[in-house]
């Protein structure tokens, strides 16, 4: 059973907690966050992307950067920036994007749940992505994005956040530059963290919606701990537990996530449609735009025009991976008329978050940035839970969440 637990946060300065926290890392390029630190110094991008206090010619894996992020970190801390809390308690953080709200539980989860399989991952790990948050951790002694994880809605839990929502002033309250609401609560009373902590412990299965790097790294992070403490070894170590926040499955959206391709794999587009027509039935859409209205159904826009592909084949109801949108994409399209074996590594493919809207797929294409874009309909909640519950992985980037959750606003020690 799921072993989520209270902590002693370090977290911002009443007044500081929206100058703080920002996008996590790995959404953002070098530029865009030296853009933001330029806009923001106290952004948390300065200690999550150290690399921009140095010219291009440092590499983001150079040990100064983490080094400079410890430091950083620690000025912070010293300098008030951040308080530290004295006791264990559990945060509500909430967010509120475009009228829906969707509210977490910011607490520790256990490593050993994750090696264990009760905390399920759906996504593979990239070793050299997994190498720079592992020193980025290390050097810090902290972690400081949390991981974004799903569980079966459980009413114990909803009815504690609902009155505490209710009931309590919230610690921080503030709109984000994006105009996402972020409020956070404190969980502090024993009785309320007692119970739900005895409510997640009777959940067998939590689910990474979003995070898998992070995730790996801290989990390797406790190990590399563990295997230095020897015989000092204690199982409630702090490094034995890594940053999340929880969110029940029913408060979740997952937006769809597109695929743009540089070239057709020196077909013509005559013999293009030609390969296509084989798998699947190509109606016209026009210029107008179009996005799947439903599970099957994927948009595609060439030269100036949208058309709508449907698959003319058996989808295989019983299989969590092949009955995905995204397989069905990769198995029947990607790979066999445009030769992309593995999404992972063909530089030929790019993926674009759907937040970013049809119009970016479009001004890709029209721009020569691509030379053929597809929309994908979103991967549902039940598809990413029966992914996981089967053991199984879903193709890379098959799933995109918004409103995407701050790093900086809980820092855990380790």
């Amino acid at each position: 059973m799921a072993d989520i637990r209270p902590f002693k946060a370090v977290r911002p300065e009443r007044s500081k907690a929206e100058s703080i926290a920002a996008l996590p890392y790995d959404v953002v390029s070098r530029a865009e966050a030296k853009a933001e630190i330029e806009r923001e110094p106290l952004s948390f991008l300065r200690i999550d992307r150290a690399e921009t206090g140095f010219d291009e010619s440092v590499a983001f894996n150079d040990k100064k950067v983490y080094e400079r992020a410890a430091k950083l970190l620690n000025e912070m801390i010293q300098n008030g920036d951040f308080i530290s809390d004295d006791r264990p308690c559990y945060y509500i953080y909430e967010l509120t994007m475009d009228g829906r709200v969707q509210t977490g539980i910011t607490a520790v989860s256990s490593a050993a749940d994750y090696l264990n399989g009760i905390i399920k991952k759906h996504e593979n790990t990239r070793a050299d992505k997994e190498k720079d948050r592992i020193e980025h951790v290390s050097a810090c002694s902290a972690q400081t994005g949390p991981i974004f994880l799903a569980y079966r809605k459980n009413e114990v839990i909803s009815r504690i956040v609902s009155r505490i929502k209710e009931e309590k002033e919230p610690e921080y309250d503030f709109k984000s530059s994006d105009g996402i609401r972020h409020r956070v609560f404190i969980i502090d009373d024993e009785m309320d963290i007692d119970t739900i902590r005895g409510a997640f412990s009777g959940i067998d299965s939590i689910y990474i919606a979003d995070g898998h790097h992070r995730c790996a790294s801290a989990v390797k992070v406790c190990q590399k701990r563990k295997a230095e403490a020897v015989d000092s070894y204690d199982q409630n170590a702090d490094y034995n537990y890594f940053l999340s926040v929880l969110f029940p499955d029913d408060e979740l959206k997952i937006y769809d996530y597109n695929r743009v391709i540089s070239d057709l794999n020196g077909l013509s587009e005559e013999r293009f449609f030609d390969r296509l027509r084989k798998k699947f039935n190509i109606e016209d859409m026009g210029d107008a735009g179009y996005r799947p209205e439903k599970k099957g159904c994927i948009g595609m826009y060439i030269s100036g025009k949208w058309y709508k592909l449907t698959f003319k084949g058996s989808v295989p109801g019983d299989d969590a991976v092949e009955s995905l949108d995204v397989s069905i994409l990769q198995n029947e399209l990607l790979a066999p008329v445009l030769n992309i074996e593995d999404p992972k590594t063909d530089e030929r493919i790019d993926f674009i978050g759907g937040i970013r809207g049809l119009g970016e797929l479009k001004r890709m294409v029209d721009a020569g940035d691509a030379e053929v874009a597809f929309a994908m309909y979103p991967t549902s909640i039940e598809e990413l839970f029966a992914v996981a519950d089967a053991g199984r992985l879903m193709p890379p980037k098959s799933t995109w969440f918004e409103p995407k959750l701050r790093s900086g606003l809980f820092i855990h020690r380790i």
